[in-house]
């Protein structure tokens, strides 16, 4: 790399590093974009439209034995299979470690566009229920923003990216800026209206950033299906179909792919001078130079690189005066759900066709009342489908009887299973491990994250309120699931390097920036102050487009 320093360098190619390099190019500033994987050939590594008779194993979930030694974690996800594997890491390239009674399961991709190509898409806004929890049940810290701050945030995010919802005049789940929302399919227009009648609660169509109406130059989506393999069309938010290719339109981008940071050089008064990063492909140690660095590289991405930034002013790490970096990390509990039946929609067909999407039931523990045993809350996401051919794993038979047997069930499936907010807890941390490195020399993480008894609670609940729903809707066989998950699997990983306005008790202050680094600033999840339970990206993006605004305007009046 040249000497010549860039007005700013982003770590981070995914969901929020794709926005930030578009909103600061769109702004003026010249800027590099460091992504420690490989670009992406969408004609080769996208997959959705392929058949299991296009795969070699016919679409095993795991592929070849060899991948599946490469990847014990990474296999844990449910959209790694025989279509998806090659974008997610190698395990055994990409090592952390965990306690033995303490398991997590990173879930990472490493190209250009990150998890943007194979997240789940769903986008709920964040209300004062999850940014001030803490004056309202006593428990943590109140985030030093509200509702108020981000709502502006949001409307811009969800207009350029396309986010397609219904309204429902929730407080604790506000409304966005909508394109058309989806259908809802007979059982689950049944749910909806069940538990609103028996329980008060509302079911909606879950709220995604799959596009319904064509938008800045990406076509809607035509329904294949299976999103978590790519999208040749773009007709979903990643950061390569969209605001990746609106930076370059700018001329004032720089894309360095193979870019596998290891940390941050500092000046002789304490302010950023660099990146240093190590080249993917030829181990070459190589640096970048910027007046403001930005971190995008995820929760415990970007904590690693800032743990691994040591010097002499920095000696625990930069931006870690406070000694709250890596610490009070969450991810959302799993676990807690239920299943059944719904007989009596037999011989009723589905006309939903591949929709790529599920229903939502906002949060409704803790909103207007107080919940015996636990604090906060959660929400649930599901479906209710017909089957065509997949209940034919547990009927009886072969032959013709057994063929024409599984053309006369077609049972209507139905399911909810429950995403809760893991409390912060300052025990829950990342730190570098002591003695092993990946395959670039870099020291890994060693990651020291458990559920407490409140996530525990909400497991249960979970699944006891999901069975009562179904029960009401008149489902039958109706199966009922309380195993609490291991944190990482949810894959919305918060915390880290939380914001606040006392620099003593956190790393970031309201705008994202570092307290001890002006020239620092963390736009990914790092920043949360509490995990709340809707799912997080949207979020992520918003505060990242409200920090930007911020760092143009510091940077233009030289104050970073």
């Amino acid at each position: 790399m040249s000497s010549e320093a860039f007005d700013v360098v982003v770590v981070g190619s995914g969901a929020t590093g794709g926005w930030v390099a578009r909103q600061l190019t769109e702004a003026g500033l010249r800027v590099a974009v460091l992504e420690a994987g490989r670009k992406l050939d969408p004609a080769v590594d996208y997959t959705e439209h392929k058949q299991p008779y296009d795969m070699p194993l016919r679409g095993r979930a795991l592929g070849f034995r060899e991948q599946v030694e490469e990847q014990p974690i990474q296999s844990k996800c449910y959209q790694c299979d025989e279509y998806t594997n090659h974008l997610f890491v190698k395990d055994t390239e990409h090592p952390y470690t965990f306690p033995k009674d303490k398991p997590f399961y990173w879930i990472r991709g490493r190209h250009v566009g990150g998890k943007s190509i194979m997240w789940a898409r769903q986008t709920y806004r964040l209300s004062d229920y999850d940014f001030k929890a803490a004056s309202r049940d006593g428990y943590g810290d109140d985030w030093p923003i509200g509702y108020a701050d981000v709502a502006p945030y949001y409307d811009r995010v969800e207009e350029f990216v396309g986010v397609s919802g219904q309204a429902e005049g929730l407080p604790q789940l506000p409304d966005g800026r909508f394109l058309p929302p989806m259908h809802l399919t007979c059982g689950e227009e049944l749910l909806r209206g069940k538990v609103k009648e028996k329980f008060g609660r509302t079911v909606t169509i879950g709220r995604c950033a799959i596009l319904t109406k064509d938008l800045n130059g990406r076509p809607k989506c035509h329904y294949c299906g299976p999103c978590s393999r790519g999208c040749t069309t773009g007709s979903y938010y990643s950061s390569p179909a969209s605001t990746l290719p609106a930076a370059e339109k700018t001329g004032r981008l720089t894309l360095i792919p193979n870019a596998v940071v290891s940390h941050i050089e500092v000046d002789g008064d304490g302010k950023c001078r660099s990146v240093q990063y190590v080249d993917r492909v030829t181990r070459n140690h190589r640096e970048a130079f910027g007046k403001v660095v930005v971190l995008c590289a995820s929760t415990l991405e970007s904590a690693r690189i800032m743990l691994n930034s040591r010097s002499a002013r920095y000696g625990n790490g930069i931006a870690n005066s406070s000694g709250a970096l890596g610490h009070y990390v969450m991810d959302h509990v799993t676990g807690g759900g239920a299943s059944g039946i719904l007989p009596m929609l037999k011989g009723v067909p589905d006309s939903r066709g591949n929709r790529p999407n599920g229903i939502y039931i906002p949060r409704f523990r803790n909103i207007t009342d107080k919940s015996p045993g636990f604090i906060r809350g959660y929400g649930f996401q599901g479906s209710s489908e017909l089957s065509k051919w997949g209940h034919a794993s547990y009927l009886p038979g072969f032959g013709a009887s057994f063929k024409k047997a599984v053309r006369q069930a077609q049972p209507w499936f139905i399911y909810i299973g429950g995403f809760g907010e893991c409390l912060p807890r300052f025990e829950n941390r990342v730190e570098l491990d002591k003695e092993k490195r990946d395959d670039w020399g870099i020291p890994v993480l060693h990651i020291s994250v458990a559920y407490g008894d409140n996530e525990k609670k909400l497991v249960q609940d979970m699944a006891d309120t999901a069975a009562e729903m179904l029960e009401a809707t008149g489902a039958e066989y109706v199966q009922r699931q309380a195993e609490i998950s291991a944190p990482g699997l949810s894959i919305h990983e918060v915390g880290s390097a939380r914001m606040g306005n006392d620099a003593k008790t956190s790393v970031l202050n309201k705008w994202q920036q570092a307290h001890d680094v002006k020239n620092l600033f963390v736009m990914d999840g790092s920043c949360y102050v509490s995990s709340a339970c809707p799912n997080p990206t949207i979020t992520f993006m918003a505060l990242a487009a409200r920090a930007c605004d911020y760092l143009v305007e510091e940077y233009r009046a030289g104050r970073v």
